[in-house]
This record gives structure tokens, C-alpha cells and sequence, in this order.
């Protein structure tokens, strides 16, 4: 089943009021709502253009797969790329947790890949 999974990138980018986040970025309340609410069957081109430039992701990020036992994939489908990694699924508590000399390391390679 494919899902939208923009809470892991609205806590990375430290957004604490993503429904203002997003009605600000032109979303209408309306489908901002729809969405955070994973109320929304439908998903726009232009919705996702929009979200990936304000979120500065692509569009898989956006999107999460969670595989259904009664429709197994093979390990190599492409639908697999899309399921979260353990890695990552709560990226501000492994920041929070990491040394901070680990942390400054970090920052430094960040910084001079920019």
C-alpha cells in the first residue's frame, strides 16, 4: 500500500505547524488538511511539485511503501525502493542521541559538500 509520509521530512526540516507550513507554501486549507489527515485518494502533479519545493525533497520522498501480505513483491520490484528504513525512521532522535563531537563532524562534511 502507498502512503504519504511527510512527517519524517516536516521533523528533519523542523517544522513544528506543518498545516501552516503547508497552506503557506499554496496549498489550500482544504487539500492541506486532506493530506495531513491521509485523507486524500488522489494525489496532483502539482500538489507534489509544490510540496517538493517547499520540503526541497523529490517525489519519492513523499511517498511510503508498506508491503501487503496478501500481494508479496519480489525483493527486487521497484516498489521496494520506496519502504522507510529502520535508519531513518525518527532521524531527530538519532541527532539527539549522537555525540556531539560526532555531530560537529557531521556538520563539517555537510558544509564542505555545499
Amino acid at each position: 500500500m502507498l502512503s504519504l509520509n511527510l512527517t519524517p521530512i516536516f521533523k528533519a526540516r523542523g517544522i513544528e505547524r506543518p498545516y501552516s507550513f503547508l497552506v503557506k507554501a499554496g496549498l489550500t486549507s482544504h487539500v492541506a488538511h486532506a493530506i495531513l489527515s491521509s485523507e486524500t485518494r488522489s494525489f496532483r502533479l502539482d500538489h507534489i511539485e509544490l510540496l517538493c519545493r517547499a520540503l526541497i525533497c523529490e517525489p519519492s520522498d513523499l511517498v511510503l511503501y508498506t508491503p501487503d501480505k496478501n500481494h508479496p513483491l519480489p525483493q527486487e520490484h521497484p516498489l521496494n525502493n520506496l519502504k522507510q528504513p529502520e535508519s531513518v525512521k525518527d532521524l531527530g532522535a538519532t541527532l539527539a542521541n549522537m555525540p556531539f563531537k560526532q555531530l560537529k563532524e557531521i556538520a563539517k562534511q555537510i558544509s564542505e559538500g555545499q
